[in-house]
């Protein structure tokens, strides 16, 4: 029998400071969610097997710094990228208003090969919220992101774990459809465990979260 060939999936998740990119990524690959918040220094990330599709893939998630002092630190972590996620807080409006500057940012410093066809996946967060809090209606940013090329959208809560494995299933699936780009290896080691509760691994640009 030939040995399942692994892919190694290279994450990117982009969007202002505060509206949940930590808390999702956190959610999503150790099932925890904390209401203290502390902004990333730099970047991040955390990695997680999952199965797409009788796929055994291996996502590297990368959690990046939304203040804009720490933005000239995304150039080298935006490289080599399979997938885009933009998350917004659907309580922010400001937060939705520039996700034309994140994805326009991410797309000049990654510089992919096919920029049309590159994967982006929108993550509207803070469902959780109270209805008269909203800011962001779903009508629009649907809008959004079919005049985009039908980016996928979903609407998340980190704190309530709503749609949140749903979408990084859909992230996946996307990067996947890069196969092109994507590093495949058909004897790729386990990941080294890290000593803890979580699989985290950080390089001098880390944060505490």
């Amino acid at each position: 029998m030939a040995t399942r060939k692994k892919v190694l999936l290279k994450v990117i998740i982009l969007g202002d400071s505060g509206v949940g990119k930590t808390s999702l990524m956190n959610q999503y690959v150790n099932k925890k969610f904390s209401n203290q918040y502390k902004a990333t220094i730099g970047a991040d990330f955390l990695t997680k097997e999952v199965m797409v599709d009788d796929r055994l893939v291996t996502m590297q998630i990368w959690d990046t710094a939304g203040q804009e002092r720490f933005q000239s630190l995304g150039v080298a972590f935006y490289r080599g990228a399979d997938c885009c996620v933009l998350v917004y807080d659907v309580n922010n409006a400001k937060s939705f208003e520039t996700l034309d500057s994140w994805r326009d940012e991410f797309l000049l410093q990654a510089s992919p090969r096919d920029p049309d066809n590159f994967p982006f996946v929108v993550l509207g967060n803070k469902i959780d919220m109270e209805d008269s809090k909203r800011q962001v209606s779903q009508k629009r940013a649907m809008t959004w992101c079919a005049q985009k090329g039908g980016i996928p959208y979903f609407e998340t809560s980190a704190k309530e774990a709503i749609d949140v494995e749903k979408s990084f299933q859909t992230i996946a699936r996307n990067a996947l459809q890069q196969e092109s780009d994507v590093e495949l290896y058909s004897d790729f080691p386990d990941p080294i465990k890290i000593d803890g509760d979580s699989s985290r691994q950080s390089g001098d640009a880390g944060c505490a979260c």
